[in-house]
């Protein structure tokens, strides 16, 4: 096909997307690790909810497991991935003296605080969430068991019971949309006026920014792709925000090899976005895949300016330098 007789096709970037801070440091940290102490190092867990990036650090040398126990005896570095741990976590990893690096994203340690505060003052704990996700089962393991009740839903909220209603405070998950957290909260608060929440919203700010770009962007495309990872609970939510914002389809693609030509084959108009775990050259490169179907014309859409960076572990500082 050449490029006259290619069919027009009109692509919006939605800026931001991708890399948040807490993903590029989480990254970084593995990579200064590796670079510092050399190969091997551990990584509890995908260190971000990303094949492309596991695979390209297990490459360089990082090995990955899920319990600390598949770790032979070892003086080479232990990462705990950018979601967070249970407190039990670095206890077993303290017990067999194990080097440990913490790449939990400053932003989900500051909900561990928020938990740990709340259990102090003697109040019932509220986690809105999705069970099962690294990142609750970290939260909910920086308390006793029983100390913390899940929900997931507004049905959640409305039916439940709470021990103490008067004693009540409630916490998020980082990664949810932002609208239906909302909705989740407005039932809570109805229901428990005297419920505390947290001093600035937990659901964190690269969350937020990037579900409302999609917002701005997604009306006005026949179709969105969500760069991310099946497992991702932000690029999900990516997807449900598109088509709550009157998208006619939106997808999630880890890359261009899954791009299905049967459903993009016929459009005038993409969305593009990318969940805050997907690296920029997986964007480019289903850009690249549209480029040899379409004469392309790429219009970057942005919302927000994101400056944030956070430090990196007092290990691996001077690495850094």
């Amino acid at each position: 096909m050449t490029a006259a007789t290619k069919p027009p096709l009109k692509i919006l970037l939605c800026s931001p997307r991708g890399f948040c801070a807490g993903v590029d440091r989480a990254i970084q940290i593995v990579d200064l690790a590796l670079k510092r102490f050399g190969a091997p190092v551990y990584v509890r867990h995908e260190i971000v909810h990303n094949r492309y990036v596991v695979d390209s650090l297990k490459a360089k040398g990082a090995i990955f497991v899920d319990e600390l126990a598949e770790i032979p005896e070892t003086d080479a570095p232990v990462v705990f991935s950018a979601h967070g741990v249970a407190k039990s976590v670095p206890e077993a990893a303290a017990a067999r003296n194990m080097f440990q690096i913490d790449a939990t994203c400053p932003l989900v340690t500051k909900v561990h605080r928020e938990a740990v505060i709340h259990h102090r003052k003697g109040r019932d704990i509220v986690l809105i969430g999705h069970a099962g996700h690294p990142e609750v089962i970290g939260t909910m393991g920086q308390l006793p068991e029983d100390a913390v009740v899940l929900i997931e839903t507004v049905e959640d909220a409305r039916t439940f019971s709470p021990k103490r209603p008067g004693e009540l405070a409630y916490i998020t998950q980082t990664t949810l949309s932002v609208d239906d957290t909302a909705a989740i909260v407005a039932e809570l608060r109805a229901r428990f006026p005297a419920i505390v929440g947290p001093h600035k919203e937990d659901i964190c700010y690269a969350t937020t920014n990037r579900q409302e770009a999609v917002k701005v962007v997604a009306p006005r495309a026949e179709a969105t792709i969500v760069v991310g990872a099946p497992n991702s609970s932000n690029s999900q939510r990516l997807v449900e925000v598109a088509e709550r914002a009157g998208c006619p389809r939106a997808v999630l693609l880890q890359r261009a090899a899954d791009i299905d030509w049967s459903v993009f084959g016929h459009i005038g108009s993409l969305a593009i976005t990318a969940g805050a775990s997907a690296p920029e050259v997986l964007v480019e490169e289903v850009i690249e895949a549209f480029a040899e179907r379409y004469a392309i014309d790429v219009e970057v859409v942005s919302t927000a300016d994101e400056t944030i960076t956070f430090n990196l572990p007092r290990a691996l500082r001077e690495a850094a330098e």
